[in-house]
């Protein structure tokens, strides 16, 4: 699977209609609604904004909707392009400014895919590295073992409190989950206890 580096744009024209189609990185549905929505209060194109997303590890996820064009012309088509493109965690939308041109329902697929896959192809992708949330208490005198073994091996640190002990949350590549917790318990002799839940 990959993901999207970063937003990418595209502008497409068919018988003087205008599509603005955007591929934005997002990690839930709720994010993916809440960027459409906020098009639709911003873009001046006064109709319809159609859009696609897909979320998860493996696309498990996905929706899309034609946002007024007839049924089945815009949406599904936008979608059938994103699941094509091996993408996941990522939102397409597609703004329509109408060019006083009919284009007829397979007009409007061939239109809306076309624009699509144009934002997909410009977007800078990498592959997607599955993550672990991570969760484990060490002693401060273990503390700076921990963070040196842990740098090299991908963590990326959310949050640390220091009290009696000291809790440290992040994310771990899975690939490396297993070792890490080996090598917790190995360094407290048992008594590190270390939790782990798939992203």
């Amino acid at each position: 699977m990959l993901i999207l580096a970063k937003s990418s744009s595209a502008e497409t024209r068919v018988k003087n209609s205008r599509f603005l189609a955007e591929a934005i990185p997002v990690t839930t549905p709720d994010e993916a609604k809440e960027l459409w929505r906020w098009r639709k209060e911003n873009y001046d194109n006064g109709g319809h904004i159609v859009y696609a997303f897909t979320t998860g590890n493996n696309q498990n996820i996905s929706g899309c909707s034609d946002d007024g064009e007839p049924s089945g012309t815009a949406g599904r088509p936008v979608l059938a392009v994103l699941l094509g493109s091996g993408l996941t965690n990522t939102l397409v939308t597609v703004a329509r400014w109408f060019g006083g041109t009919k284009l007829g329902t397979g007009g409007l697929v061939h239109a809306y895919s076309e624009a699509a896959k144009a934002a997909i192809d410009a977007a800078e992708k990498v592959e997607l590295i599955p993550m672990n949330r991570i969760e484990f208490t060490v002693t401060y005198a273990l503390y700076a073992t921990v963070k040196k073994y842990l740098v090299p091996v991908g963590f990326v640190p959310e949050n640390e409190e220091f009290a009696a002990e000291i809790r440290i949350t992040g994310t771990i590549p899975r690939a490396a989950a297993q070792d890490v917790e080996n090598f917790l318990r190995e360094l407290g002799n048992g008594k590190i206890l270390c939790v782990q839940s798939e992203m």
